[in-house]
């Protein structure tokens, strides 16, 4: 099961942002033009991209940045509606799906920090384990899918999107 890394610093903000601008210039726009228009840096908007298109909201074909019916359902949806929007996207996401999966096969449904770093570290060696758990947390986060207890440092599921099973 391949993994992709999330890009890291990338905010749902960020992504709104993107999609609003693509939504106002005809739902399409082509990345240096992009970049110069919103006074991002390449690199910080080929980050933006990316994780708007790992979440479905954006195609890049070519050099174009062109947004998806996604991308136009989630500017038209209110907060909680684009939460359950993002979640259902992070739950395709590899990354996620080994998270879910540990989480659910853990004792108490919670991991500790260290143990996902160690995870994401084997999965992703060339990447920043501890940037990237940050990125996956606020996500996971932002989504309602992951909760994070930072004085015990454990990630556990979010009880509305996985709701403990009945006795």
């Amino acid at each position: 099961m391949e993994v992709e890394a999330l890009p890291h610093g990338v905010t749902s903000s960020k992504v709104i942002g993107l999609l609003e601008y693509l939504d106002d210039h005809h739902g399409k726009e082509d990345i240096y033009k992009l970049a110069e228009a919103i006074h991002y840096e390449l690199g910080e908007l080929l980050a933006v991209i990316k994780m708007t298109e790992m979440l479905g909201f954006v195609e890049t074909p070519g050099g174009d940045v062109v947004i998806t019916d996604l991308g136009r359902k989630i500017l038209k949806s209110k907060v909680a509606q684009r939460k359950l929007i993002v979640r259902e996207q992070l739950k395709r996401l590899k990354i996620y799906q080994r998270l879910i999966e540990a989480l659910q096969k853990s004792e108490e449904g919670r991991l500790h920090k260290q143990a996902i770093l160690e995870e994401l570290a084997a999965l992703l060696p060339h990447e920043n384990a501890e940037a990237l758990f940050k990125t996956v947390v606020n996500w996971g986060r932002y989504a309602e899918l992951l909760g994070y207890n930072p004085d015990t440092q454990t990630l556990y599921l979010d009880e509305e999107s996985f709701p403990p099973p009945q006795a």
